[in-house]
This record gives C-alpha cells, structure tokens and sequence, in this order.
C-alpha cells in the first residue's frame, strides 16, 4: 500500500495544511502556533513541491491478475521479475521514465527523446512458466533491434529467464520476460 501512495501529495497536503495553521495563527496572534505552523509547514510544502516536479507516477497493469497467476508468480517468479515488478508499479523520484538505466545499458535508449517508453505491464501464464510482460511505445527503436538485442535483455535480466519480443501495432513492443522455472534465490 505504501508503495502506492505519492511522498509528494503527503509533503503538500501536510505542508500545507500546517502552514495554514501558520497564518491563521499569525492573524490570531498565537506566536507559538504561528512559529510551529511556519517552520514545519514551509520547508514541508517546499520539500512536497520538489518531490511532486521529480515524481514519476506507477505504471498500471493492462489487465487484472487472476489468484492463478498470483500463485504461479510467488512459485517460480525470479527476483529480478519480482523487483522490475515492484519498481514500476510504484512512485519513483528523481527518474526521467521508469527503467531508463536498463534501457540505455542495453543499447535502447540512445537518447531521452528516442527512449522507448513503458506505459502497462502485465503478468500471464506462458507455457506453465511465469512471465512479466512490459508493455513499451517505441516509435523510434525498431523492432528489428529489439530482436537484435534479444540475447543481451536475456543476460541483462537473467539468470533463469527467458525473452520473447512481441511486435503490436502503432510501434508497439511487448518485452516478455519468462522464468525459466523454480523461483531463482540468487
């Protein structure tokens, strides 16, 4: 649930809501209320600010997980699906797109604006493995190079995965990633 919950609507809301108390107390003339609510509510509505212009929001999942897939995620999903999972689906600061580090160490992100973007994941049963399926637009990056790069992405995200690129329409690309068995504990 924490996961879910932006640090920077907190700081606003918060900061706000003290610096609020900050000036009504400065109207009333309660010096200690007024000193409280502007020391803490300022700094925290400036601190709710910044983090709100350096927030990169969720990505949502493209379709609902069945309690099947839950069971077959937490049976044989590996740690680096596991984390990828986690860490798109949750606020992240400081980020300009989510797995920006990742794309650009695989040669597919040879500058910000020719990035391939995630904009869903999914989770699916895939020949009785479990696999994670990141959903990209990539209207600069070709399909031809995302096979290229196939056994780089698998070795990148590895061990005991396996990759399958799937080409849609509108420049679209589905990156699955598979397990290739038992949970990995490395």
């Amino acid at each position: 649930m924490l996961r879910k919950l932006s640090l920077a609507r907190v700081g606003l809301t918060v900061g706000g809501i003290l610096t609020i108390i900050g000036f009504v107390a400065y109207a009333m003339d309660n010096p200690t209320l007024n000193l409280a609510g502007f020391f803490y509510g300022v700094p925290i509505l400036l601190g709710g600010l910044a983090l709100k212009a350096a927030e990169l929001k969720p990505i949502p999942y493209s379709q609902e997980i069945s309690p099947e897939i839950i069971a077959l995620r937490e049976e044989k999903a590996t740690p680096t699906q596991d984390q990828i999972r986690k860490d798109v689906t949750r606020y992240r600061y400081g980020q300009e797109a989510h797995l920006d580090e990742s794309l650009e160490r695989l040669g597919l992100s040879p500058t910000d604006e020719d990035r391939p973007i995630l904009v869903a994941i999914r989770e699916e049963k895939v020949e009785e493995k479990y696999a994670l399926i990141l959903e990209f637009e990539s209207p600069f990056i070709s399909l031809e190079t995302w096979q290229q790069k196939k056994e780089k992405i698998a070795k990148f995200f590895g061990p005991g995965i396996t990759v399958k690129i799937d080409g849609k329409e509108d420049n679209k690309v589905d990156l699955f990633l598979i397990s290739l068995g038992n949970n990995q504990d490395n």
